[in-house]
């Protein structure tokens, strides 16, 4: 088994992607949970560039780590300037990680036109930094950047630069896909060109790769360096990152431990906290999750067409090709318009129906009907299973709707104000409320407990977490059908709702009823 090194950057590349702004709780969560999983290495940030990076290396040494060490990023000492004199090299030292990462010019493209300097002065800006690094103590890492555009310009110089590290003191040399343009087959050929450069000179070194993903290739090119010899890679959780981001790690953990032969990852911890690694990460920089995330991903393991769920539940692994358990993600069954009645029966969870074939093929009708007029039920549940009681005419209403009013004002520029009105029959009686809100919605969901709390209780339980709104006809213009998603819990669950009508009110309240019948007919 080859142990293969996971270095991750979230904290310092993954934080340069456009929206992405980790604050200094934020980065010290993530490091204590990278370090829960398992993670080798993780790159802390560059503490000369800002007071929350140098605040993060100080407050890191209590936090009690137990597997990854902690690295500072830096560059290359200043031209003209002694590696000890420089700023950079204090504020790595004074960070006191036990592992450095140096940056460092490859193509002779980049030292002639971005640092202006010669090759020879770039050769000893590399040297010397590495050394000095060495020589404080420190394991050194050398990011050679810019690498593979570099070669395929000059081999000759970009080698030189990766020997000048590795006879300074660098225990690893990565190869940086900087601008994400190499292809995998020269990723591999390439790593080999360098290893045996390393070697021609008297200095093996062991490689790392660290791809960037603006061919969408990232993951690829990292899995075809770890073939070619490489024994890190470097990548961010969910590929986060400048551009079109980093490799993924969340991608190149499970392919490596799960569907190559041979290596070894995580220090054996397993992958099946990945899931949860990935979506705490969203979480914490308050970003949106991708649905189709490889192995992570909400849809990655939820089937829709009627044939592949048929085939899941004879072997799922007719359409999975891991287990989702296996990364801690589980198994969808999505009912549409394409469903056929194994999909159905998947979801059903009443026996009487789950073993009625013509009662399942009634509701797969009505589904299908609903659909056509702009329903969606793969992000609903609740109003499904509400949909299968009123075809199995099972559904027992606890409240019904007699009427509603909305009423909205406005008093000025920014001052509007909205009363909801609602006449419900709730166990045999009338019951009139009205309420204020913050726009028509919320006041209908106030006036809707108003009236049914003093007879349900449990009500309070219950609260909104998100409401959407989506036109499914736009170019009917002002008269377009709208469809309006909620999902709703009560502290233990999560279920989701949908209404569709030409009036987003009427769309609410249809999205906001049937959570409230979901609610009650099955609260304990």
């Amino acid at each position: 088994m080859r142990t293969i090194e996971i270095y991750d950057t979230t904290l310092r590349d993954g934080s340069q992607g456009e929206g992405v702004n980790f604050s200094l709780e934020d980065k010290l969560a993530i490091t204590r949970r990278l370090d829960e999983v398992g993670v080798d290495y993780i790159e802390g940030g560059y503490p000369l560039s800002n007071p929350k990076d140098a605040q993060f290396f100080e407050r890191v040494r209590g936090a009690g780590l137990r597997h990854s060490k902690v690295v500072a990023f830096g560059m290359t000492r200043r031209r003209g300037m002694a590696a000890a004199d420089d700023p950079g090299m204090k504020a790595l030292l004074a960070a006191e990680t036990p592992v450095v990462t140096i940056v460092g010019k490859t193509s002779a493209f980049h030292v002639a036109e971005v640092l202006g300097v010669s090759r020879e002065e770039n050769l000893a800006m590399i040297g010397d930094t590495v050394a000095h690094m060495a020589a404080a103590g420190r394991e050194v890492f050398y990011d050679a950047e810019h690498f593979f555009d570099g070669w395929k310009l000059d081999p000759a110089y970009a080698a030189e630069t990766l020997v000048a590290a590795a006879r300074a003191g660098a225990t690893r040399i990565v190869l940086c896909d900087t601008n994400g343009g190499t292809l995998p087959d020269e990723v591999a050929d390439l790593t080999r060109a360098a290893a045996a450069a390393l070697a021609a000179a008297g200095v093996p070194t062991a490689l790392g790769i660290h791809c960037h993903n603006d061919c969408d290739l990232a993951v690829a090119n990292t899995l075809a360096g770890v073939a070619a010899g490489a024994v890190q890679v470097q990548g961010t959780i969910n590929g986060i990152g400048e551009r079109c981001g980093n490799a993924d790690l969340v991608s190149v953990v499970a392919n490596l431990a799960l569907k190559l032969k041979g290596y070894a990852v995580l220090g054996g911890t397993g992958t099946a906290h990945l899931t949860e690694l990935s979506r705490f990460v969203y979480e914490t920089a308050n970003m949106s999750y991708r649905p189709g995330q490889p192995f992570v991903g909400a849809s990655a393991f939820a089937h829709k067409g009627g044939m592949h769920v048929h085939a899941v539940a004879k072997a799922a692994e007719s359409y999975e090709h891991i287990p989702p358990e296996a990364v801690g993600n589980s198994r969808r069954v999505l009912v549409s318009e394409l469903s056929g009645r194994s999909n159905i029966a998947a979801l059903v969870t009443r026996p009487d129906v789950k073993n009625d074939r013509g009662l399942l093929d009634k509701v797969l009708a009505e589904v299908c009907r609903l659909e056509n007029e702009g329903w969606q039920f793969e992000a609903a549940g609740a109003s499904f299973d509400l949909l299968v009681d009123r075809v199995a005419g099972t559904f027992r209403p606890l409240f019904t709707r007699d009427r509603y009013n909305i009423d909205v004002e406005s008093r000025g520029e920014g001052d509007i104000r909205t009363l909801a009105t609602v006449k419900l029959l709730v166990s045999g009686g009338p019951r009139h409320e009205v309420a204020e809100g913050d726009g028509p919605v919320n006041a209908l969901d106030a006036a809707l407990r108003k009236a049914l709390e003093p007879v349900y209780p449990v009500l309070a339980r219950m609260h909104l977490l998100d409401y959407k709104v989506r036109v499914i006809n736009a170019q009917e213009g002002t008269a377009a059908k709208v469809r309006v998603s909620i999902e709703s819990s009560d502290g233990e669950r999560v279920w989701g709702t949908v209404g569709v009508s030409e009036n987003v009110i009427e769309a609410s309240w249809l999205a906001l009823a049937d959570s409230f019948h979901y609610f009650l007919a099955t609260v304990r």
